[in-house]
């Protein structure tokens, strides 16, 4: 059997105590870094044998253990953080498991998108996660103007060091979308900063240190004439205009039916 442990985003005590019964029991345990992985071990006293399984050496991997899962061997496999497979080493396994009938089950636990978007206050019905940003100027210009027009909340993963330039890119895009800068979630100097695109390029116009992930707030849609006539003559009627004057300002102003504006007004 292959299980798929999501382990902590940075707090070690972030375990579910279904991911340390499977360390424990697992005959082998697969790991992302064994040097990090270890420390996690240590932490809650579980003995275990660590073999890496990294992006370098995923397929080399994959051919030494799928025999082992093939022949009833416990595998665990573990990232750096949060669940594997996800913009971390583990899908190609994860497959080729399901492809040669070995079972596979995922342990959930710690995740730094939805952690980010919860703190970043930017919820919606739902979100996009797009993964690591583009390292390239000009494919990072390329998604960020796709981005422009998507009507609900973003959440991306960056590097420190690049963070300056991904958010200079993003003022020059969208001056005044809002973002969170998300770093070091859950550990001692977790840092949720929110402002203007514009003002966090300002803000962080040196890179900082520790892990982040982005949150790009959600883009609404822009209204087509009749929906912002008839915003606007709810606003003034809000604000205390008799209807039929609020309606027929908005009207010659806007350019629409008054009649018409007024019936959908009511």
């Amino acid at each position: 059997m292959l299980s798929v442990c999501a382990t902590p985003i940075g707090n070690l005590d972030d375990i579910t105590l279904r991911v340390l019964a499977e360390l424990r029991d697992a005959d082998v345990v697969l790991a992302e870094d064994t040097r990090h992985t270890r420390v996690l071990l240590r932490r809650h006293g579980i003995e275990a044998k660590l073999v890496s399984y990294h992006e370098h050496n995923e397929a080399e991997r994959v051919a030494e253990v799928l025999p082992r899962l093939q022949a009833g061997e416990h595998v665990a496999l573990v990232s750096d953080a949060g669940l594997p497979g996800i913009s971390d080493p583990g899908a190609r396994l994860v497959r080729a498991a399901l492809e040669g009938g070995v079972p596979v089950t995922v342990l959930p636990g710690p995740s730094a998108v939805e952690t980010a978007l919860v703190a970043s206050g930017l919820v919606a019905e739902r979100y996009a996660f797009v993964g690591f940003l583009p390292r390239k100027a000009g494919e990072l210009r390329a998604l960020l103007a796709e981005l422009a027009s998507w009507p609900w909340p973003v959440v991306a993963f960056e590097s420190p060091r690049r963070l300056p330039a991904t958010l200079r890119a993003l003022a020059a895009a969208a001056p005044e979308r809002e973002v969170a800068v998300c770093r070091e979630l859950t550990k001692r100097f977790e840092e949720v900063v929110r402002g203007s695109a514009e003002a966090l390029a300002e803000r962080f116009a040196e890179a900082p240190k520790g892990e982040i992930t982005l949150v790009l707030a959600p883009v609404e849609a822009e209204l087509g004439g009749e929906e912002a006539a008839l915003q606007a003559v709810d606003e003034l009627v809000s604000a205390g205009t008799p209807r039929r004057l609020a309606v027929d300002v908005v009207a010659r102003l806007a350019d629409v039916s008054r009649n018409e504006l007024y019936r959908a007004s009511l």
